[in-house]
């Protein structure tokens, strides 16, 4: 896609989602620090359903250290590979508490060097909770990115700089959720919703 055809994109999809959010269930930015370390490689709806409960009992980074490892695997055992995120989660929450008095860090290398937290967490983090134009690319956006036409890349970080080389500064700040909703509901893996689809006559994928 070209230029003009990406800010056509990126306006029907605007216009489509003027305001688009997270699917994720959150109160504060320490509980959406959670919701998306628990959300690798699992569904916003199941981690919406552990979190539920989870967040009546423990709402900051001191409360999750009284409930410890042991008391957030009961809340989040069904929830794919719950004993790594128990344990990244507890460590990140002690380091919260021991040197940033409980709150999320809003600079990307700090956040980084949390337990759990890799480039796409602090993206989404950085995104959503602080409002900088950043974008998580995940398994919907990468495949959305190179499907398209409107960034190719090889790798998460590649499709990550060329969509953010590509996209115009005014969608940037919602561009990370109206990739991943179209993601995840329109242009599908298996077989994308083309004849749903409001960018399809912008779109290079090649109809089977």
């Amino acid at each position: 896609m070209n230029s003009k055809q990406i800010n056509k994109f990126f306006a029907r999809l605007q216009a489509q989602n003027p305001n688009p959010q997270t699917e994720l269930n959150y109160s504060s930015n320490f509980e959406l620090l959670v919701s998306v370390i628990l959300s690798a490689q699992a569904t916003d709806k199941s981690v919406n359903k552990a979190t539920m409960p989870l967040f009546k009992v423990a709402k900051s980074a001191a409360d999750f250290l009284s409930l410890g490892e042991d008391g957030l695997r009961a809340y989040i055992k069904t929830i794919g590979l719950y004993n790594n995120k128990a344990r990244n989660i507890i460590k990140t929450c002690a380091i919260l508490v021991e040197k940033y008095d409980g709150k999320v860090p809003n600079q990307r290398v700090q956040l980084e060097a949390l337990p759990g937290v890799g480039r796409k967490t602090a993206n989404v983090i950085l995104n959503t909770a602080f409002g900088e134009a950043t974008i998580a690319v995940d398994t919907h956006i990468f495949r959305l990115s190179n499907r398209s036409g409107l960034a190719a890349g090889k790798n998460v970080v590649e499709v990550e700089k060329n969509l953010l080389a590509n996209i115009a500064k005014k969608y940037q700040q919602n561009a990370h959720h109206w990739l991943i909703l179209h993601g995840r509901y329109t242009c599908t893996a298996r077989k994308p919703k083309c004849d749903q689809c409001v960018v399809a006559d912008l779109c290079e994928y090649e109809k089977v």
